[in-house]
């Protein structure tokens, strides 16, 4: 059956943050016209279009995206390699679900294209979790690329062997995922800034309408974790809107303006200067951003 076209709302008023040039979405799924789910993933209940994300895109100022492989495709990359070939790696990169299968030489390929990493999912519907990840690390860092890791925080120490094994960059994924949130001071909180303070992790402020108990417009669970993170590492922080929302029902949709508006609250100018534009492009291989003054 042919997928329904989106139905979830795009525009509406922009954010009160004024983004800098080169303001980069570094987490966001698209669900395009003759790619269908993969068995182990959820379904797609709606597709989520470059036209779709492009309204998104100019209404918050953003320039930059990295497109991330979506669940509901697991191992099948095609969408979103479809997806980074219209965009063109200038502005785009992907994130994609890498089998142990894979070569060098293929991944050499799709580095060509603008490809820069591997997802590790750890939640249901994920196509690669922890427990699988160490061949993938040691496959994509052959060709110099990260990876993004989203678990539990809660069950950060049953995961912490793994992390520090990792030896190519990743990052943290949608604010270390907590659920429910546990307060600033939690020693799993403390085990994270031990993980960035290693060198190679970074931290993805992604989602938090996800896992907040308290809700928007502050969000002030998340936040003050948040807020700790990118006071002891601002140089490992970036930032995802999380576009199309898949898990959210219309009832609780979230205004991608606030998600973007939450830095306005957690990190000063500079902050976020390094979350929206300098991080991701050291991470993702952005080229400089050209000074239009």
């Amino acid at each position: 059956m042919p997928c329904p076209p989106n139905t979830r709302p795009l525009a509406g008023p922009g954010p009160t943050l004024a983004t800098p040039p080169g303001a980069t979405d570094c987490h966001i799924h698209f669900f395009l016209e003759g790619f269908e789910s993969q068995p182990g993933g959820p379904g797609i209940r709606e597709l989520a279009t470059l036209e779709d994300y492009a309204v998104v895109q100019q209404r918050l100022g953003l320039e930059r995206v990295v497109v991330t492989q979506s669940n509901a495709y697991q191992l099948d990359n095609r969408a979103t390699l479809a997806a980074l070939a219209r965009l063109g790696s200038h502005r785009a990169r992907a994130v994609i679900a890498v089998s142990p299968d894979m070569s060098v030489p293929e991944l050499r390929r799709l580095d060509a294209q603008g490809v820069r990493g591997a997802r590790i999912m750890n939640l249901p519907g994920g196509a690669v979790p922890i427990a699988a990840m160490a061949p993938v690390e040691r496959l994509v860092r052959e060709v110099g690329w990260s990876l993004i890791v989203q678990f539990n925080g809660r069950e950060m120490d049953e995961h912490l062997d793994a992390l520090r094994a990792i030896e190519t960059d990743y990052v943290i994924d949608h604010i270390g995922k907590f659920m429910p949130p546990v307060t600033a001071d939690d020693r799993r909180v403390d085990e994270l800034l031990r993980l960035l303070d290693r060198g190679n992790a970074w931290f993805k402020l992604c989602g938090c309408d996800e896992t907040s108990t308290s809700g928007a417009p502050g969000f002030e669970d998340v936040a003050a974790i948040a807020r700790r993170v990118i006071r002891h590492a601002p140089e490992r922080i970036i930032w995802g809107s999380n576009w199309p929302h898949v898990g959210a029902s219309r009832e609780d949709y979230p205004d991608d303006a606030t998600l973007l508006d939450v830095l306005l609250d957690w990190a000063g100018p500079e902050e976020r200067q390094k979350i929206l534009v300098d991080n991701p492009a050291a991470l993702y291989g952005f080229d400089p951003v050209v000074d239009r003054t």
